[in-house]
Parts: C-alpha cells; structure tokens; sequence
C-alpha cells in the first residue's frame, strides 16, 4: 500500500485544525509556558532510571539469591516500563527540551530497554503518528498471528478468545522487540526510509547487532558473573522483567487505539482518505483515565493520546491542562471526543472491541461528518 493522502472538501475540518492549534498555542503564549519539559521532566526522568538501574545495582553488589531476587526484576519491569513511556517516548518525538542534544541523551535511553531509536522514530513517528489505525500503514494494529487489531484483516478462528489470550500476549511486546528490530530495519530499508535519513541498511543492521549484544552482556551477562544468582535465576528474572513491562506497554498502547469509538478508515481507490488530518487524529484516538494523577505520572501521559497525536512537539507535562482546551474545540465542531473515564472503563472498553474484533460480524467503518 502507498502512503495514503488526508484530503477533505469540507472547510469545517481544516477549521477545526487551524482553531485547535490556535487555542493550544495562545494557551502557552498567554501564560508564557514553554511547550518542552521542566522540571517535573527532570524529577520523573530521575525517578524512572533509578527504578529501573537501582534494583540492578543492588542485584550485582548485594548477596541476594533465590526468590529474593524475584522482587528486584519486578521492579526493573516497572522501571523498565516507564522509561519508555515517561522519558524515551518525549524525548524521541523531540518535545523533552528545546536542546535537541537533550533530547537525542534522553531518547538514548531506549539502548538501556534493549530497543532500537532509529526503528522506534519510522515505526512510530512516522508510520503511526501520520496513518493512525490505518491497515498495513500502522505498526500497531498489524495482526500478530493470535491477534486480530485491524477490522480489516481476515479473521480466524484463532482470534475468537482474543480478549482473554491478549493480555498475556504482551507479556511478549519487548522480548519479540529484541528480534523484531532487525526485521523491521530491513523492512524500512526496503521502504527507502533508511535513505531518506541518508543512513545505510547494512551498517545500521551490524550497529543494532553490536546494541543488541551490549544489551544482553549488561543485563545477562553482568547478574550471572558478579550475582549470587544461579544462570537460570538470571533468566527467569531477565524473563519476569520483560513479562511486566511488556504487559504495562502492550495495555497503555492499546488502550488509547484499540478501543470501542476509535475508527479504522480505509484509504480508496487512489490512496486517499476523505479526512483532515488533524481531524483522521481525533476520530481514531481516544483519551482515558485524565483525572488519575498518578496514572497521568507514571505513563508519561499517554492517557492523552487525542492531545500528543495533535501536538506530539509538546511536553507530556502539559496535556493535563491543554486537554480541556482541545476537548472543547473538537466539541465546538461537532467532533465526538473519544473519553474513557476511567482506566477500568478503558480497560473494558479494551476488552469489548477485542472480542469484537474476534467474532464473524462485520464492524461498520464510520465516516466523519459535522454535527
């Protein structure tokens, strides 16, 4: 499939995209905010790296053994978890700071969880934040042998009990990672996104290969030379580390797609989708659980995805305050604002439109129009 164009006839939807825009950018400009992190970024990013590497240091320097450890690599999991989403995620999309060598040493901290900046930018700056839940465009809907994200992929059988086999799926998210990335760095290749950012697939394939290996000689190899621990205690631990924290990101990603009112448009005939983009980001999103200010925290705003797929440039730190201005604006325009309220209703929410997805029935596409 070609890149789809977002094209629309009608002037209320690119209303909508220059209104929105307008009223998020005097809400900064009134208050003479920056849109880039501050010092709650920097408190966060503290906090997450030590609940990550501090369990790992005591691990390597203490006399820990048997099920003692078990614990400790829960912890890193979590840790693990929220580096990605609280501190990679921001600095990747640029927003962390206004110093791009900020954000290039905090994006760096992707290489500690075993993954890869440069296929994370294509995979999920490119592709997923430009054709959001369109088929085959948008990495995180593909159907994933058990799993069926996509209303428009074939249906199997094996999909019927999907809402119940999917949470221990992503148990498997960042474990298939550390394979999957020199798939998809052949795949972009391929694509000619590589040479468009003047990089080489070969050398790129051998510098993710030696990444890779440092990964696993730290995380592995550290605990089974200097640790109390025996090598299958080692891996059991590595195993539960990745388990947790695939499980947090594989619900927190698909919570805010994967959902009951986030569509999932088909470009036509000639690769296009009758939607303005900033209105396609809106209708296929949803936000959940804005008033959990721990939630809000530790998944680094994730739970405003209608408001970091309009404005991924702006700080996570800023969604909580500029997702009733954004919310009012779509209203205005008779846009339906996709709002679960709740993590639990989200989560049901998540469960219904799996099952959905999973049963012989069709799915109606929904077309946008005002009012």
């Amino acid at each position: 499939m070609n890149d789809p164009r977002y094209i629309t006839t009608e002037p209320w939807q690119k209303q909508f995209a220059s209104t929105v825009r307008k009223n998020v950018n005097t809400y900064f400009k009134e208050r003479g905010l920056s849109t880039k992190g501050d010092g709650r970024l920097v408190v966060k990013t503290i906090a997450m790296l030590a609940i990550y590497l501090v369990p790992f240091v005591l691990l390597l320097t203490l006399p820990i053994s048997g099920w003692w450890a078990l614990p400790f690599a829960a912890l890193m999991g979590i840790g693990m978890a929220g580096i990605g989403m609280s501190v990679m995620h921001d600095a990747v999309h640029g927003s962390a700071s206004s110093h791009q060598w900020i954000n290039k040493m905090m994006g760096s901290s992707m290489y500690l969880l075993g993954s890869n900046v440069l296929t994370w930018k294509i995979q999920h700056n490119v592709k997923h934040h430009t054709h959001t839940n369109v088929s085959e465009m948008d990495h995180d809907i593909d159907s994933r042998g058990p799993l069926r994200f996509s209303e428009h992929v074939k249906l199997r059988w094996i999909h019927r009990f999907q809402h119940v086999s999917a949470f221990f799926l992503y148990g498997l998210l960042t474990l298939a990672k550390l394979v999957n990335d020199f798939f998809m760095l052949v795949q972009f290749g391929k694509e000619g996104h590589l040479a468009k950012q003047g990089k080489d697939t070969r050398r790129e394939v051998v510098k993710l290969a030696f990444m890779k290996a440092g990964y696993l000689a730290i995380f592995i190899g550290l605990p089974l030379i200097f640790s109390a621990l025996a090598w299958w205690q080692v891996l059991l631990g590595f195993l539960i580390m990745h388990i947790i924290a695939g499980v947090i990101l594989g619900v927190v990603f698909q919570l805010a797609h994967v959902v009951e009112g986030a569509d999932q448009p088909v470009p036509d005939e000639n690769d296009t989708i009758h939607t303005d983009w900033a209105v396609h980001e809106v209708l296929t999103t949803a936000d959940f659980a804005r008033n959990n200010r721990f939630l809000n925290w530790y998944v680094g705003g994730l739970n405003f995805q209608i408001e970091h797929h309009l404005f991924p440039h702006i700080c996570h730190v800023h969604y909580r305050k500029i997702a009733p201005i954004v919310e009012r604006t779509a209203r205005e325009f008779g846009l339906t604002y996709n709002l679960k309220p709740t993590l639990f209703a989200a989560l049901a929410s998540h469960v219904r439109r799996l099952r959905t997805l999973g049963r012989p029935q069709l799915v109606p596409v929904v077309v946008p129009s005002k009012g």
